[in-house]
């Protein structure tokens, strides 16, 4: 729990940040490294610095100078919270406004009583409870009655690591936990392979054909599987956190610290993390610490008669198109609920890493809402919230203490020069950032261009935009894709032919245009990577419909709030066709040793043909994006030698019409002219609609 600094230790901070921070990023070369790395951040590079300091002197404040480490500052769920003893329990809650804080549970019938009082502990905001081993037991539902000036009301201790909702009445509650025999993780140890990273992006209540809320246990055993099948090395979970409306696919969260109990036991989500780590999958859990639910008996909104405890005041206190609160990211006691909770899912649950959820609406006060972010200036014009940027960087400092080979992904749209670099280099810290733009030039083509007036040149700009220093998560579609109110991108192609000519050998045009560019937009989103790619679960195979969660507006059905796996797995539909391209694919890019980290060079672009071709490693990819014209001998200047197709799109196996002999080796073909240069000429038969990967021997 941090104390409020003297004025003199803050300004002792500040000075021994301002020395490391002399030493740590002037060295010998004037600029930081961003602007060293792109020279146009040039003018703003006070800014850079400035908030660098800021974030060495938040550092230097929370660890005493460096006596302590993060990770020591972050270890709040180890104080707070109920917990076991040697001898009996102990129960804390920070709650500075509170006038009385009584436990009430199944253990006292509900009602305030001498012995279940809370004590403050003096000086400080916390309040303490020490029982007997006899007063509480594992399974037992109680929750705090906390009372203040003018008001009380019951509430869940905002650092409980269980809660449950009644089915019949709703209402949630914190539930001691503490089984006999609690589960030991079998592997103790686990390094991710993630060259490159693949993201398979999932949600556990809606991940079974069954209409109804899916387990831990159900995924672990019929999901896991597939995700191991399909090639993918990492797993990204959403709706851990415990949120009180479902519908809202986990990102309105009350408890932060407690795994869903929807889906099943603490223990359960243990051993379903530990058999990802048997099968070779990492696990990324989803973290919102962008917002907060507004409930009060639920959440954090009014825990103590103070509705800003965690949240900024005023007009910054609710976010304007969420309906959420917005934390304060400037007191320490909110920094230390943060790191802590980050520290506690790594530790605690073994998560692999986090996918941070909502950054632009963290990082500037109007949370991005409206602004175009069309130049360098957007970025430092003073609307920035300095106290996110430094918790974001902390976040990522302390997640890196805590586990070296841990993985951060930033969900941001602006743009914010930075995000994924190096914190040395003046960046804050994250591993990767999500390529946002890629999904948006997807949906926009697929909209508003004709089949054919699709620019193979503005197709590849786009899936090469990204920053040098910054390593990205491509993806075509995620989970924001397949919402109510959106498409998927097998929707956007086929439309209401899906439910009518999916059945192999009753396609239509439609059905065969939609197959044949469903493959085309995900190879080449792949094949340009530089980081990671990214996939929600059911979208490889084309899932038909939309989400959409048990609500009102649709009589609290589960039909569309499932993945419908018999569809993939019958081998009469087209489904399994899209899903065995998928699969094939991610073999292909994988046999190419560190694929995210080879070159893309450009061997050729023809808007006019539009025909597109680059390399990476041995790897040759051929894009013919004509929907009308096949092309005989079309030639492509590469490094001289054999070449052997690795995947083709057109393959009758995956769905197309098998024009082309793949069996065959293809040898470049002698030029004078390009001798000194070691290339010659590649001709291939490109078939309108398709793609060929080929590999030189």
């Amino acid at each position: 729990m941090t104390t409020n600094k003297t004025t003199k230790s803050k300004a002792g901070a500040k000075t021994a940040a301002k020395r490391t921070t002399r030493k740590s990023v002037k060295q010998e070369n004037k600029h930081i490294g961003l602007v060293k790395n792109d020279s146009w951040l040039e003018p703003y590079e006070d800014a850079i610095r400035g908030r660098h300091e800021h974030a060495l002197w938040k550092i230097a404040q929370l660890t005493r100078n460096g006596k302590k480490t993060l990770s020591d500052f972050a270890s709040g769920h180890l104080y707070f919270g109920l917990h076991k003893l040697a001898k009996g329990w102990v129960f804390r809650e920070w709650a500075p406004n509170a006038t009385e804080i009584y436990l009430i549970g199944d253990f006292n019938n509900w009602q305030e009583s001498p012995k279940y009082k809370c004590k403050r502990i003096e000086g400080t905001g916390n309040w303490e409870l020490k029982l007997s081993e006899k007063a509480i037991k594992h399974g037992d539902l109680y929750k705090m009655k906390v009372k203040w000036n003018g008001g009380e009301g019951e509430r869940i201790p905002a650092w409980c690591q269980r809660v449950v909702q009644d089915e019949q009445t709703k209402i949630f509650s914190a539930q001691v936990w503490n089984p006999e025999h609690p589960y030991v993780f079998k592997k103790k140890t686990f390094k991710p392979d993630i060259s490159p990273l693949l993201i398979y992006e999932c949600h556990i209540g809606m991940g079974q054909d069954a209409e109804k809320v899916g387990s831990y246990r159900e995924f672990q055993e019929n999901v896991l599987p597939r995700v191991k099948k399909d090639g993918y090395n990492a797993i990204q979970v959403m709706a851990i956190q415990e949120h009180p409306y479902y519908g809202s696919f986990g990102y309105h969260v009350s408890s932060f610290f407690a795994p869903s109990s929807r889906f099943g036991t603490p223990d359960e989500l243990k051993e379903m993390i530990d058999t990802a780590h048997k099968m070779g999958i990492a696990v990324i859990i989803d973290v919102v610490h962008s917002h907060a639910v507004k409930n009060e008996v639920e959440g954090l909104g009014n825990l103590a008669g103070d509705p800003n405890q965690y949240f900024y005041p005023g007009e910054r206190h609710e976010h304007p198109a969420w309906d959420s609160l917005c934390f304060d990211y400037g007191k320490d006691d909110v920094l230390h609920f943060l790191l802590s909770n980050c520290k506690y899912w790594l530790e605690e649950y073994h998560f692999d890493g986090f996918r941070f959820d909502g950054v632009t609406s963290m990082l500037y006060y109007s949370h991005g809402l409206g602004e175009a972010f069309t130049g360098y200036g957007d970025y430092f014009n003073g609307h920035e919230d300095d106290n996110a940027i430094c918790y974001l960087t902390l976040a990522n400092k302390l997640i890196h203490e805590v586990n070296p080979k841990a993985i951060t992904i930033a969900e941001e749209v602006s743009g914010m020069p930075g995000l994924a670099a190096r914190f040395e280099d003046g960046g804050y810290g994250f591993d990767y950032r999500m390529a946002m733009n890629i999904p948006d030039y997807w949906i926009k083509t697929i909209k508003e261009v004709r089949d054919e007036d699709v620019n193979v040149c503005s197709i590849f700009w786009e899936v090469k935009n990204r920053r040098p220093d910054e390593k990205t998560i491509s993806y075509c579609e995620s989970h924001d894709q397949a919402l109510v109110g959106d498409k998927t991108i097998i929707f956007r192609l086929i439309d209401a032919d899906m439910y009518w000519h999916f059945k192999k050998g009753d396609e239509n045009e439609m059905v065969r245009r939609g197959i044949a560019l469903h493959k085309m937009i995900r190879l080449v989103t792949l094949g340009a990577i530089n980081g990671g790619y990214l996939n929600f679960m059911g979208n490889e195979f084309g899932h038909p419909e939309w989400i959409d969660f048990p609500r009102e507006g649709n009589g609290w059905s589960y039909k569309y709030a499932r993945r419908q796996w018999n569809l993939v797995d019958n081998k009469e539909l087209c489904y399994h066709l899209l899903g065995d391209f998928d699969r094939r694919m991610l073999e292909v890019v994988k046999s190419q040793r560190n694929f995210q980290n080879t070159p893309v060079t450009e061997i050729w672009h023809n808007d006019g043909d539009q025909v597109l071709c680059f390399m990476r490693g041995d790897l040759v990819f051929v894009f013919n994006f004509s929907p009308t014209h096949s092309y005989t001998d079309y030639g492509f200047l590469v490094p001289t030698g054999s070449y052997e197709v690795v995947l083709n799109t057109d393959a009758k196996e995956f769905g197309g019409n098998g024009f082309a002999d793949d069996t065959m080796t293809h040898m470049t073909n002698y030029d004078e002219l390009y001798v000194k240069d070691r290339k010659e000429w590649l001709k291939l038969y490109l078939p309108a609609r398709s793609a060929v990967v080929l590999r030189k021997l």
